[in-house]
């Protein structure tokens, strides 16, 4: 079994530096469709609040309770 010294520093390649740093601002990634235009009125409504959830909290993806959240938050009961 080959020691980490014996490693050749010359096969390592630090991928990151190669990158630009991560960059908040960007473009969010969506769990669901990026684009509402094919869904009903009421289904684009929720559609633009859990993504306004998400983009407040900061998450990329939500629990079952943060949409049922939503969901109430625009009036809906059961």
């Amino acid at each position: 079994m080959p020691q980490i010294a014996d490693v050749n520093q010359d096969q390592f390649v630090d991928r990151r530096i190669s990158y630009p740093p991560y960059e908040t601002r960007g473009r969010e990634r969506r769990q669901f469709a990026n684009s509402h235009d094919e869904l009903s009125g009421n289904a684009q409504e929720l559609a633009q609040a859990v993504d306004q959830y998400k983009l407040l909290h900061r998450r990329r993806f939500i629990t079952y309770e943060e949409i049922l959240a939503v969901i109430e938050s625009l009036g809906y009961s059961k």
